[in-house]
């Protein structure tokens, strides 16, 4: 079957001057190629340190951001070819919930106009038709009819993550990244957004790529997951047999520093010595090695490939060489 959306070698690097009248230009490597794909119906996790790429490549996905190198298929198509028309015609089937409700509203506009909008500015749907089809999604994620006509501050923090889902879902996509978005919320509020999004997965077939930090919530998200680290994938796997048995040495040690909410059970908490390497001045090699207890002499002379140690589980790391 083919996938819905299909990364493929992603790269984006971010200019950065330096020196006297700012001659001298450097490269951050922020998504240094990437590739994964995601299925109908299915959550893809992201997941890795803050500032190894994850936000970057979601919005490379949705063409938000120019390609340096690489590719992006949506149902077959690339996008980068696409212009004008059919590209407004594809956009619509690609949607994002941004990580911070506070900030990705507008606060001068009411609920009705925040979730119409999408549906005006594609030609779906006009005047009482738009206000008829946002009561109905408004009801989907949660919400109550006279909410349409209130102002995002008049709003706690999960309602406003549910309008911006509103936002994200009215006009029918197929795919939606979800840019960290419970990680702004309380946490009494994560697990009820964090449910609300896989019911609606469940109802209707879309299709995620889910960004995160937190290995709690991928777990709990996701069918597979994808590890990020400095701008590259260092593993892939379905999520329970990732969770069950990583390869990968940054995979367990991230693993390793979860706590168990348990009182009973006693372990020390992983740690990896170091700090990450700038995305400006690569280490050589494996961009893990500096700071991995198992790291040998290849290590710091060759980057290692992602090749399928099991079936559907990948690792870039010499061990499996």
């Amino acid at each position: 079957m083919e996938p819905i959306i299909a990364a493929r070698d992603l790269v984006k690097h971010f200019p950065i001057r330096q020196g006297f009248l700012g001659r001298r230009v450097m490269h951050l490597k922020a998504v240094d190629g990437v590739s994964f794909h995601v299925n109908r119906g299915e959550t893809l996790g992201l997941v890795g340190e803050s500032g190894c790429g994850k936000t970057t490549v979601g919005r490379l996905l949705l063409n938000l951001l120019g390609l340096d190198g690489g590719s992006v298929h949506f149902k077959g198509v690339e996008l980068s070819a696409l212009q004008g028309r059919a590209l407004r015609e594809v956009r619509r089937h690609l949607q994002v919930v941004f990580q911070d409700p506070h900030s990705s509203l507008d606060p001068r506009m009411l609920v009705k106009k925040i979730v119409g909008a999408p549906l005006e500015v594609n030609g779906l749907a006009r005047g009482a038709e738009v206000v008829r089809r946002v009561k109905a999604m408004l009801a989907e994620v949660g919400l109550n009819e006279e909410h349409v006509y209130r102002y995002p501050h008049e709003f706690s923090g999960g309602q406003r993550q549910r309008i911006g889902i509103a936002r994200a879902l009215i006009t029918g996509p197929e795919f939606i990244v979800f840019d960290e978005p419970t990680s702004a919320l309380d946490v009494s509020v994560q697990a009820q957004i964090l449910n609300l999004a896989k019911d609606l997965q469940r109802r209707h077939g879309y299709a995620y790529l889910f960004i995160s930090h937190d290995l709690s919530v991928i777990r709990h998200m996701s069918h597979r997951i994808a590890v990020m680290y400095l701008g590259i994938i260092v593993e892939s796997g379905g999520a329970e047999e990732l969770f069950g048995e990583p390869l990968h040495p940054y995979t367990r040690a991230l693993i390793g520093a979860l706590p168990q909410p348990d009182p009973a059970v006693r372990r020390r908490l992983s740690t990896l010595p170091g700090d990450v390497p700038s995305p400006v001045h690569l280490p050589p090699g494996c961009r893990f090695h500096p700071r991995c207890p198992e790291a040998f002499q290849i290590c710091s002379r060759s980057a290692p490939g992602l090749r399928e140690v099991k079936h559907g589980h990948w690792a870039a790391c010499h061990l499996y060489s």
